[in-house]
């Protein structure tokens, strides 16, 4: 993983605990108490990954992660939410708004340090790079970088994985279980309701031009990318 990870906490006790133990697990760390610092921080080197407490004293963590999704600059980097909601809402609001994993207080150490590993592994680069195309949906991956009916479409990397992966195995019904597993890499620790906001995610994404129907929700089975949009 390339760059630091950012700890954005404003609790100092629990800041300091996750930043000793990443140090000791050989990762260099910055450490934020707010969304001011945070934005100090990253005003010179990106993080590689972040780690970005729900509730902070000048705002919303929810709202910050919107931001830094909208801007082109921080868009890609991966973040995990840290928080005390452990309802099914909350985490669903955490994952549309872009967080690439969520993780409810209190936590282990471990489960920490696997979710982060998880985490990078899901952004290490794709295998195969050969473009792959169908009914004027494109998509790229040597240049990241996804066209419908000529006209770019904006994605975040895990619907940019997601499509992929789709796209070269098409006219296949897959469960959310066996997508967790292809596209995460490890559903241990991803629940499949990820899944559903992803696709939910990618449909909108591709709504402008008619290609979210080529997406279909196989009742009781999971989802299926079909090679033409009138099957």
């Amino acid at each position: 993983m390339r760059g630091a990870i950012l700890v954005v906490e404003d609790e100092l006790v629990t800041q300091r605990l996750i930043a000793a133990g990443l140090e000791r697990a050989g990762y260099e760390v910055m450490r934020a108490a707010s969304v001011e610092e945070a934005e100090v921080a990253m005003r010179g080197a990106l993080p590689g990954l972040m780690l970005l407490d729900w509730m902070l004293p000048s705002g919303s963590g929810v709202t910050f992660l919107r931001e830094l999704r909208s801007d082109k600059r921080t868009r890609q980097i991966p973040i995990i939410m840290l928080t005390g909601r452990a309802d099914e809402t909350d985490k669903v609001t955490g994952l549309e708004a872009g967080a690439d994993d969520y993780l409810t207080k209190p936590f282990s150490h471990r489960e920490l340090l696997a979710r982060i590993k998880a985490v990078v592994r899901r952004g290490a680069p794709l295998l195969a790079d050969e473009p792959v195309e169908f009914e004027g949906l494109k998509l790229d991956p040597a240049a990241h970088r996804v066209s419908a009916a000529g006209q770019n479409v904006k994605l975040w990397a895990t619907e940019f994985r997601l499509l992929h992966f789709l796209m070269t195995h098409p006219d296949r019904v897959y469960s959310r279980s066996q997508l967790l597993d292809e596209v995460w890499g490890d559903h241990v620790f991803v629940e499949d309701r990820t899944v559903d906001v992803h696709i939910r995610q990618l449909r909108q994404a591709l709504q402008p031009s008619g290609h979210d129907r080529m997406i279909e929700t196989v009742r009781g089975a999971g989802y299926c990318f079909r090679s033409t949009a009138d099957q």
